[in-house]
């Protein structure tokens, strides 16, 4: 716990008493002497005495019990388990935290829900920083609707299956359209699944591939990529994280989750074992046996009827409109570069580095996302391929699509600050900095984030809920074992980049996930034989992840010796193991 007494005499000692033991501090300036790192060992009331030159002041304190700041975060864990829903168990986190800041009486508990929305809510969506990110992606996301509805990313998929003659060179060129596609996991599974069901049934691949391919090249792509409607919420998550600790709240979140994407060894590897599955013609396990099926010419499996494609017209073109690929080339290129060059223009220094440092990513990334909505409606608007109302329209739909994900965010912003009041980094700072080894953070974290993404359905709630827990945690020890400088930021980067990989990694293995679902859904598969196929694969390039990756680095291991190393140990398994369906 720290106390501050102000108004002291600049240099002046100040001394407290608290149940009898005394501290002492000198002031600083401003006549403030701070008091950190002191503990109180009963709960209860305790009387804080303070003294500095002959004056002295006395306030009561509330104490409660240290493992009373780790309640909310194990309440919204098991609620999101139980439930298999992250919203009320964000909202029941909140809610008991609040109580437990004013009192275990029912008094409390009503002050405590009243406070949940007006004090924590209110705060999380009050600052600018945080009022930034919901904008940006809500920007992207009408972008997303934008030059999906003109027709745009219609045309950028068409062109590429059109060149796919077999069944590997068409599914190299859905796992391309999963690339190009990347500003949105939603919005690479809708629109490659619908866009190129056509071109594998053609081509006898299986509906089950072809639902793997999209969901793998969906969240893992849209989580590393630079410009993504994940990019805000992953930032807002690691800056909350970072503004809590000493030492690291100067350092910009942008930067240092550029820092943290080489060690993101699933999606990474997620990417290049599907390549490597779609341009060997390889599969084993189940995959195997839908391949073989597929090239029989039976696409669906025959046990359950595939589920409906999705539809609507926020998902697919305008009819009877061009389709042209530079509509969605130019808003997306154009935001590119204006991101960039807000970057460096808002910057400072002599070097990229310390520009990125010293820059302004928020302002950034409005800019940015701002200019590629404008660009976006004005070459739909200027060839008359939709008019105002339906470009409004497209680009309101775009943006109602990350309204979910915004209310997750909020809350999760929420329960950050209700953590921070209480203290939950210090009291697990003071249990476990002492016992845990520095390297084996990493891959604590990426199981416990894979546990609860997989349990409730949910990447980003995962990433909520584990994110301000774990950043200051990892630093603790990075102290306790003397490393917390720039020969010990590996462990810290990695440790962001496995809640984010190790959440999807969970969310890729779930029944219950959203994407797992639309995957289904958009490629006209079952759902659960999309599941039971692609479980093989998720827990191979999981497992790789964990053991070549993750664990090889929180020892000092360079990511790019990981992530060669596991592409070629994957490879040798997929020779090992598959077979071509056509043989």
């Amino acid at each position: 716990m720290t106390y501050a007494v102000s108004d002291a005499a600049s240099g002046e000692t100040v001394s407290i008493s608290i149940d009898g033991k005394s501290y002492t501090a000198s002031a600083d300036e401003n006549g403030r002497a701070e008091f950190t790192n002191i503990s109180i060992d009963a709960a209860g009331q305790s009387s804080v005495t303070a003294v500095a030159g002959g004056a002295s002041i006395s306030v009561d304190v509330r104490v409660i019990p240290g493992w009373v700041s780790v309640l909310p975060a194990v309440l919204a864990i098991g609620t999101a388990l139980a439930l298999r829903n992250v919203i009320p168990a964000l909202v029941l986190g909140i809610w008991l935290g609040a109580t437990a800041l004013q009192s275990f009486s029912l008094r409390g508990a009503g002050l405590g829900l009243l406070d949940s929305f007006q004090v924590f809510v209110r705060g999380a969506l009050a600052d600018s920083d945080r009022a930034s990110i919901v904008l940006f992606t809500m920007m992207i996301g009408g972008m997303v609707g934008i030059i999906t509805r003109n027709g745009g990313m219609a045309s950028i998929v068409l062109a590429i299956v059109s060149r796919a003659k077999t069944a590997v060179a068409g599914q190299v060129a859905v796992w391309l359209m999963g690339l190009m596609i990347f500003f949105d996991d939603y919005s690479n599974t809708l629109v490659v699944g619908n866009t190129a069901r056509s071109l594998t049934d053609h081509l006898k691949i299986s509906r089950e591939k072809l639902a793997y391919i999209v969901d793998s090249t969906a969240a893992p792509v849209a989580c590393i990529a630079l410009i993504t409607t994940w990019i805000g919420y992953q930032i807002g998550l690691i800056d909350q994280a970072l503004g809590t600790i000493d030492g690291l709240a100067e350092l910009q979140a942008y930067s240092v989750f550029i820092n943290s994407i080489p060690f993101s060894f699933y999606p990474i590897l997620a990417i290049a074992f599907v390549l490597l599955v779609s341009s060997t013609g390889l599969d084993f396990g189940p995959m195997y046996k839908a391949e073989v099926r597929a090239r029989n010419g039976k696409v669906k499996p025959e046990s359950a009827e595939a589920l409906p494609a999705l539809e609507g017209e926020e998902l697919a073109p305008k009819d009877n409109i061009p389709l042209r690929a530079f509509n969605a080339f130019i808003p997306i290129i154009v935001m590119i570069v204006a991101l960039g060059v807000s970057l460096i223009a808002l910057g400072a220094g002599d070097t990229l580095t310390k520009i990125l440092e010293t820059t302004e990513p928020y302002k950034a990334m409005m800019y940015s996302s701002f200019v590629g909505v404008l660009v976006a409606a004005a070459l739909t608007i200027g060839q008359g391929i939709l008019s105002v109302h339906e470009t409004i329209d497209a680009w309101y739909g775009g943006l109602r699509a990350t309204l979910f994900g915004m209310i997750i965010l909020v809350l999760a912003w929420s329960l950050s600050d209700v953590t921070a009041a209480l203290h939950t980094a210090s009291y697990l700072v003071t249990l476990l900095a002492g016992s845990l080894p520095v390297a084996l953070i990493p891959a604590i974290a990426f199981i416990l984030a894979a546990i609860t993404a997989f349990t409730t359905g949910t990447s980003w709630g995962a990433m909520a809920i584990l994110m301000p827990l774990v950043i200051p945690l990892a630093w603790a020890v990075m102290i306790v074992h003397g490393i917390a400088d720039p020969s010990g930021m590996h462990i810290m980067y990695s440790s962001i980049a496995c809640v984010l990989a190790g959440a999807v990694w969970g969310d890729h293995c779930s029944p219950i996930s959203d994407t797992t679902v639309l995957s289904s859904i958009a490629s006209g598969c079952n759902h659960i034989e999309h599941v039971r196929t692609q479980l093989p694969y998720a827990l191979l390039v999981g497992a790789a992840s964990l053991f070549v990756g993750t664990i090889p680095a929180g020892f000092g291991l360079p990511p790019w010796i990981s992530i060669l190393a596991g592409i070629a140990i994957l490879y040798a398994i997929l020779k090992t193991l598959g077979r071509r369906a056509e043989a």
